[in-house]
C-alpha cells in the first residue's frame, strides 16, 4: 500500500507539499496541486486516519455499544444516531456485547484504545459492573435506555417507562378487564422495574386487585416471553389481559396463547411494549406501547456532539413521552359463556 512518501516521490515534491494538499491546510501552487492529485490517482493512496488523528486530537469517530443487535429495537435506535453523525462527519464503531458484561468492558476498552471521541452506551449487567467499566476509562458519554446510579459526569437520554407501564395496563383497564398480568423483563434492569412500577400504579390507582400470581418474568427474548406467558396461562383463574414489557417476549407471548388455543384478542388481550417495526405485522397487529426510538438515537448523537465542544462536565438527562398505539391485540373484555 502507498504511503504519502511513495505520493511525494511520483509526485516530485515534499512530504509535506501532500500533506497540504490531502488536508487542504495551505495553499498550493496549481501545478503541485495537480501532480499530488495525479500521483494519489495512480498510486491509490489513502490518508492514515491514525496519522491524522495523532496530529487534531481527534478521530472523528464514535463508539457505540449495546447489549443485543439481533433487538430490531436497538437497530431503530442506532439508525437514528448514525444518520446524525454521518451528517455530521463522524463514523460509528458499533460493538455487541451480547449481555455479556465481561464483553462490554472489554469493547469499552477497545474502543479506549482506538480513540474514539466519544461513546453512545447501552448497559449491560449492574450498576456497579458498568461503574467498574469506566473507573478508569475516560471517553466523553451518553447512556441511552437506562441510568447508572454513580456514573458521574454523563448525559442520558431514555423514555419514560414507568409512564409507558400506566399507559398500557390503563388502556387495558379501560376495555374492562378485570385481571391484568404482567411479563416483566430480567430483575434487575431499571426498564424492566420501572414499566412494571407502572403497571402496579394504574391497578391501584384504579382499585383493581394485583396478586403475586399475576407477574411472570421473561428475559426480553421471544423465547422468554413464550415461557412465561406458557406458565400464566395454567394459572387461575387466567388472565384476561397481559401487559407484555417488551414486544419481542410480546411476540413469544401471542405464540404461546395460539398454541393453546386462545384467541387474541377475543379471549385474551396483549399488550407489548417498543413498538418496534414488526409490531404492525405480527398476528394480530400488535398494541404497543411506542418509544420514539429515531429521536432517542439522534438526541444521543446531538449530547455526544454537544459534549465534545462543552466546557462544562455536568450529566444532561433527556426523558422522552413514551405514546400508546392500538392495534388488533388488545379488545374489550367479554365473560366466558357458562357452559350449560
Amino acid at each position: 500500500m502507498a504511503n504519502i512518501k511513495d505520493v511525494a516521490l511520483r509526485a516530485g515534491v515534499s512530504v509535506t507539499t501532500v500533506s497540504h494538499v490531502v488536508n487542504g491546510t495551505r495553499f498550493v501552487s496549481e501545478a503541485a496541486r495537480q501532480s499530488v492529485e495525479e500521483a494519489v490517482r495512480e498510486l491509490g493512496y489513502v490518508p492514515s486516519a491514525v496519522a491524522r488523528s495523532l496530529k487534531h486530537n481527534t478521530t472523528r469517530t464514535f463508539g457505540m455499544v449495546i447489549p443485543n443487535n439481533s433487538n430490531p429495537y436497538f437497530a431503530e435506535i442506532i439508525r437514528g444516531v448514525e444518520d446524525r453523525c454521518f451528517a455530521a462527519g463522524y463514523n460509528i464503531i458499533l460493538c455487541n456485547s451480547n449481555d455479556d458484561p465481561k464483553r462490554q468492558t472489554a469493547y469499552v476498552r477497545v474502543l479506549a484504545e482506538k480513540r474514539v471521541d466519544g461513546l453512545v452506551f447501552v448497559a449491560s449487567g449492574s450498576d456497579a459492573v458498568v461503574r467498574a467499566t469506566f473507573s478508569d476509562v475516560n471517553i466523553p458519554l451518553v447512556l441511552l435506555d437506562r441510568e447508572v446510579a454513580g456514573l458521574p459526569n454523563c448525559d442520558l437520554v431514555e423514555v419514560n417507562h414507568t409512564v409507558g407501564g400506566e399507559l398500557a395496563t390503563r388502556h387495558l383497564l379501560d376495555l374492562g378487564h378485570p385481571r391484568v398480568a404482567c411479563i416483566s423483563g430480567p430483575p434487575g434492569l431499571s426498564p424492566s422495574s420501572q414499566r412494571r412500577a407502572g403497571w402496579k400504579q394504574a391497578l391501584e390507582e384504579a382499585r383493581v386487585e394485583r396478586k403475586e400470581t399475576d407477574l411472570a418474568r421473561g428475559d426480553f427474548t421471544a423465547r422468554g416471553g413464550y415461557l412465561a406467558m406458557q406458565v400464566l396461562l395454567k394459572r387461575k383463574p387466567r388472565p384476561t389481559a397481559v401487559f407484555v414489557c417488551n414486544d419481542l417476549m410480546a411476540f413469544g407471548a401471542l405464540l404461546a396463547a395460539r398454541e393453546a388455543g386462545i384467541s387474541v384478542p377475543e379471549q385474551l388481550s396483549i399488550v407489548g411494549f417498543d413498538d418496534i417495526e414488526l409490531a404492525a405485522f405480527s398476528a394480530p397487529p400488535l398494541t404497543t406501547v411506542a418509544q420514539p426510538k429515531r429521536q432517542i438515537g439522534t438526541s444521543a448523537a446531538e449530547l455526544l456532539l454537544d459534549r465534545l465542544n462543552a466546557s462544562g462536565n455536568e450529566g444532561r438527562r433527556i426523558i422522552l413521552d413514551p405514546e400508546l398505539k392500538v392495534r388488533e391485540s388488545t379488545a374489550a373484555y367479554r365473560p366466558a359463556k357458562a357452559k350449560s
